[in-house]
């Protein structure tokens, strides 16, 4: 199956969300392909740096997608990191997803975006009814129970047409960006934290069949 980690904005977490997935995924499944499309290659750096320290499992990451559109229709898991700063290969990928999953930070300019993105997608698979399974859920969330944002961009979020809003979040946490940074998953280096526990609980969903 192949999965999409995508949005229109930058700074929406999505490198962070496919390298925690690819990580936990190498640990449930036989076969797993990872692919960095966006070219500011996050996702290539921290493969970088974790094949640099001698981390297991090993994640090797592809660029080309020739090779993508090879595997449309095979067994193995595909994660696909997408960035708008190359439009071409984004909507490639689009058309060959079988979901998207979208990390949509809790403001009204970002649920603005994913409406847009939302859009793109329908106009690049043909029309609504030709979209694949398209998830969002909230990350980057607020800590701070006080703060409102965070509940009113998830409720905005479940009113917007064509995308199933997942009842999970990843809230703003030192833990993701001091991992990320070591090349590790967030359950790698502090397997007893919230962090930790969502990153799971996120995996989990997505791939119920794995768990």
């Amino acid at each position: 199956m192949i999965t999409v980690i995508g949005n229109l904005k930058g700074g929406t977490g999505k490198s962070t969300v496919a390298f925690n997935l690819a990580v936990w995924l190498k640990l449930h499944a036989d076969d797993i392909r990872l692919f960095d499309l966006d070219p500011q290659k996050t996702l290539t750096d921290v493969i970088d740096i974790r094949e640099e320290e001698g981390y297991e499992p090993e994640l090797g990451v592809s660029h080309d997608l020739a090779e993508l559109k090879s595997l449309k229709g095979q067994e193995a898991e595909v994660i696909v990191d997408v960035g708008t700063s190359d439009f071409d290969a984004m909507k490639a990928a689009l058309k060959l997803a079988d979901r998207i999953i979208t990390p949509v930070p809790p403001s009204q300019a970002d649920i603005w975006s994913t409406q847009r993105f939302i859009k793109i997608i329908r106009e690049e698979r043909g029309g609504a009814s030709k979209m694949p399974k398209v998830l969002g859920f909230i990350n980057r969330a607020d800590t701070h129970r006080g703060v409102r944002e965070t509940d009113e961009a998830e409720e905005a979020l479940g009113y917007l047409k064509h995308i199933e809003r997942l009842d999970t979040r990843l809230y703003q946490r030192t833990a993701y960006r001091r991992s990320f940074s070591e090349g590790l998953a967030v359950f790698e280096m502090q397997p007893t934290s919230k962090a930790s526990r969502e990153i799971l609980t996120l995996s989990e969903m997505l791939y119920p069949e794995l768990a």
